[in-house]
């Protein structure tokens, strides 16, 4: 009864039971796996390598022919080949070949594989340019654009100003229909008949600045860029940094 009891009480600590039984089955399975690899019959490949190994590891010995003629032709065992020693001294190895491609297959299998690789190396410098073209394009058409919206705000403030001096000199009709700001939805069906629609169009917004801002010089003295009329073309050349936004900056 007290062995019974011991035995019990050794049982009871929580997890030693299933620990002891993982243990034996590893212990088991570890012993299995040995027995079932000497028992394991070994591959013919496998035999023709161990006597292979076996045979290239040992050296040769006086019963082969061509190492007796070496010997007698003044060769030791362990000397560099050669009349001054220069040649080798361990045999050329073997390169055995298992698998049934034909010769210079593993060759043009490298030789394709490295032509992928370098295809796919010129694809993604292609396409890296690609992105970089593009990127620089966006950033040109984005610089043109912002010169063009600030070209328009130049000519309108130059319509602006020049609408505004003609009418102090009593001038009721622009020299050209453009050199005005246009004018209100009604009035503009009546003023129809009146515009020059070719000399407008025609011109791009850069070469309407150009004439209009050198107009309000001559005529007005007036720089657009300044925001000053001055006295005279004398005093215009002389307190007018240029004709150009580029001057005044």
């Amino acid at each position: 009864y007290l062995l019974e009891l011991l035995t019990l009480r050794q049982d009871v600590r929580p997890g030693l039971p299933m620990v002891r039984r993982m243990k034996e089955a590893i212990q088991k399975e570890e012993k299995l796996k040995e027995a079932n690899e000497k028992n394991r019959q070994k591959s013919v490949k496998e035999e023709e390598k161990e006597r292979r190994d076996l045979v290239l590891k040992s050296a040769l010995g006086n019963e082969n022919k061509g190492f007796a003629l070496l010997q007698k032709m003044g060769y030791k065992s362990g000397q560099a080949l050669g009349k001054s020693g220069e040649g080798i001294v361990e045999p050329i190895p073997l390169n055995i070949k298992t698998g049934l491609s034909g010769l210079g297959h593993e060759e043009l299998k490298k030789r394709k594989a490295e032509e992928r690789l370098e295809n796919y190396r010129q694809k993604l410098h292609m396409k890296k340019q690609a992105n970089e073209q593009a990127a620089d394009q966006f950033r040109i058409r984005f610089k043109n654009k912002q010169e063009e919206r600030k070209m328009e705000g130049d000519l309108r403030k130059s319509q602006r100003a020049c609408q505004q001096l003609d009418m102090q000199k009593d001038i009721d009709v622009p020299k050209e229909t453009w050199y005005w700001l246009e004018p209100d939805e009604e009035d503009k069906k009546d003023e129809e008949d009146k515009e020059d629609e070719c000399t407008s169009s025609d011109l791009s917004v850069s070469e309407k600045l150009h004439i209009l801002t050198a107009y309000l010089r001559q005529e007005h003295f007036y720089c657009i860029w300044c925001g000053t009329t001055y006295e005279d073309s004398k005093d215009l050349s002389s307190n007018c940094p240029g004709d150009s936004a580029a001057d005044h900056d």
